[in-house]
């Protein structure tokens, strides 16, 4: 499996939606992150725009797209911009050598 870079911007109008939606949305990472999916994941500090990392492993772009949009945050539309990116780690834990 690869590792992917999954980063979440948020709209600050959807604060309030967010915090309604998040105990599914906390709940369904947990579940990722219990099953190994979802290696680390976590917010951006206090004084950046508002959004998340994930760090997860999955076969594909594709797999990983599709397993994302079951997050609770993206169907009901509280992501403004969602990047995917495989993520080829040199240092680390979770290095894959090449």
């Amino acid at each position: 499996m690869a590792t992917f870079a999954v980063t979440y911007a948020y709209s600050d109008a959807t604060a309030g939606e967010r915090d309604e939606h998040r105990p599914r949305h906390v709940e369904f990472l947990k579940s990722q992150f219990d099953d190994g999916r979802l290696l680390t994941s976590g917010p951006f500090g206090s004084g950046e725009s508002p959004g998340a990392l994930l760090i997860l492993k999955g076969d594909s772009k594709a797999d990983v797209e599709a397993l994302m949009d079951l997050d609770p945050f993206f169907s009901n539309n509280l992501i403004e911009e969602r990047t995917i990116r495989q993520w080829n780690i040199f240092f680390g834990a979770e290095r894959v050598d090449a």
